[in-house]
């Protein structure tokens, strides 16, 4: 009893629910993977990521090519979980600086706070919230710098957690912002965006093959109720404008159909090529006479901007080096980590004055 005379009972951690709790918010054990190694462990052995938590991927090929040493400015453009970044500073240290930045106002304090107490406090990892765009002001801070690295793929945590609206398996608000504070949700997008304009963006961001069938189908819905609130909701609207386009596997077509919409509206909502190209630009004047950058991207427009990009500084002569093919995760990495499947990584290298 407290002391002011109520009979307050303490609140019960959600129940763990058997051995595969489907609720992300039951997943404790998944998202405390420090307090339930064994657990967690099981999880990594079969071939999944744990709610919450994000595997960094091409680790090993990302630390040959960068080749970090201790003394070295670098930047983790994209700091999600922490991954890469942590490996970067085990290398840099003593000495070093890891400049981070990402526009998630929701994961990055929590990774942020996870490498301090792993030893990185901000006497070497200097993080800003902010969009790697502006890599420019990072450079006005830190001078030139030695590696810059930028994985384009969305963190596992924002794709596992139902309220970020990233996973069309399970119901949530259909959001898809990467910074949830800015700009417009991905319903409200759909409700201003007309059906060509739809198409187009189907198209150019996923290459999807319905695109003209989904974007009428999406458009007349919100015409009738005038906003698809829910990730379920597109989904299912999805789901029947194709279900009479196959005769075969219309269960896997259907749902590879969903994944491109959800990814080429993430795209639009968060003008994520806009913010690459940008990013691209600036690359050359960030790093110092041969530094280097690696960036990881994880479907085909992404790529064809880092490679294009990349080919046009080289020819001329900004660049001495890049990479012709992409480098892939290993056999051993996508069958222990599915979703480094798609994953392609680029690199350059700055010439020497």
């Amino acid at each position: 009893m407290s002391d002011n005379g109520s009979n307050d009972k303490p609140k019960r951690r959600v129940r763990y629910k058997g051995t595969h709790p489907r609720a992300f918010k039951e997943k404790y054990k998944e998202q405390s993977p420090d307090k339930y190694t064994a657990d967690v462990s099981k999880i990594l052995q079969q071939g999944k990521t744990p709610a919450g938590t994000h595997r960094p991927i091409c680790v090993n090929e990302i630390l040959e090519f960068l080749n970090p040493l201790p003394g070295q400015t670098g930047m983790d453009a994209t700091l999600g979980y922490g991954g890469h970044a942590l490996e970067l500073l085990k290398r840099i240290s003593p000495g070093g600086k890891l400049y981070a930045t990402d526009a998630d106002p929701i994961e990055m304090p929590k990774t942020v706070e996870r490498l301090k107490l792993a030893g990185y406090g901000e006497d070497i990892l200097i993080a800003h919230r902010m969009n790697f765009a502006a890599i420019d002001r990072i450079v006005a801070e830190a001078g030139p710098l030695d590696f810059v690295l930028a994985d384009l793929g969305v963190s596992s945590m924002q794709i596992d957690n139902p309220e970020r609206g990233f996973t069309f398996k399970y119901e949530g608000p259909l959001d898809l912002r990467l910074n949830p504070k800015s700009g417009i949700s991905a319903a409200e997008f759909l409700k201003r965006v007309k059906p060509a304009e739809l198409e187009e963006v189907l198209i150019e961001y996923s290459d999807e093959p319905f695109a003209g069938v989904i974007a009428d189908a999406i458009t007349s819905a919100v015409k009738s109720k005038g906003k698809i609130e829910t990730t379920t909701g597109l989904r299912d609207i999805i789901t029947a404008a194709l279900t009479n386009e196959f005769h075969e596997d219309a269960a896997n077509e259907i749902k590879k159909s969903c994944q491109r919409t959800f990814q080429a509206i993430r795209i639009a909502v968060n003008r994520e090529f806009d913010v690459l190209e940008e990013f691209l630009e600036k690359i050359p004047d960030a790093l110092k006479p041969g530094g280097r950058v690696a960036i990881l991207t994880f479907h085909s427009g992404e790529d064809r901007r880092v490679k294009k990009s990349f080919q046009f500084f080289q020819r001329v002569g900004i660049f001495s080096e890049y990479s012709k093919e992409p480098i892939r995760p290993s056999a051993e990495e996508c069958f222990s980590n599915p979703r480094a499947k798609p994953a392609k990584m680029r690199w350059a290298i700055k010439a020497e004055e």
